[in-house]
């Protein structure tokens, strides 16, 4: 019996699920279903260019787990384009990165900012620097806090849920 999949850590769920050939009715079309996992993973390494090591970090796996996952997402993704069948993009056990939320005082710009990346530098609109965490996710003072030192810091993950 194979050993449980440990969830992997996923910063968001796509926008749309769904690919398909142009021109081509979806009942003509055979599916290959990419699991979020392999989306992320995708997401990371090629389109932010993260190498295997930094990628693999921030979806909380092993390095050689993150190389079995992009080249599985690489020859589904080759399958689909080079045999014209629709991407279905579900499925995988997974857990949604933690995000937190920034505002710009200078434009009021609000934006959600991944556990573990740091403070942001600048506004991604207006370029200010001048930046603070949004007001619902502020923290007590200092001393107020109690048992918030016991807490697992930076990259927390909210409950693993399986899709299907």
């Amino acid at each position: 019996m194979a050993r449980p999949k440990c969830a992997r850590l996923v910063n968001e769920f796509p926008n749309t699920t769904f690919f398909k050939p142009r021109g081509i009715p979806l009942v003509e079309l055979d599916e290959v279903t990419l699991a979020f996992d392999e989306y992320e993973a995708l997401r990371l390494a090629d389109l932010e260019g993260l190498y295997h090591e930094g990628a693999a970090l921030r979806m909380n796996i092993s390095r050689p787990t993150f190389g079995r996952i992009i080249e599985s997402a690489h020859k589904k993704v080759a399958d689909a384009l080079i045999n014209g069948k629709a991407i279905r993009i579900e499925g995988g056990v997974v857990t949604m990165a933690q995000k937190r939320t920034f505002e710009c005082s200078d434009c009021g710009h609000s934006w959600e900012v991944p556990f573990g990346t740091g403070r942001p530098a600048a506004c991604p609109k207006c370029a200010s620097n001048n930046l603070h965490r949004a007001e619902n996710e502020r923290g007590l003072g200092r001393g107020d806090r109690g048992m918030g030192c016991r807490r697992r810091r930076g990259n927390t993950t909210a409950s693993a849920k399986e899709t299907k």
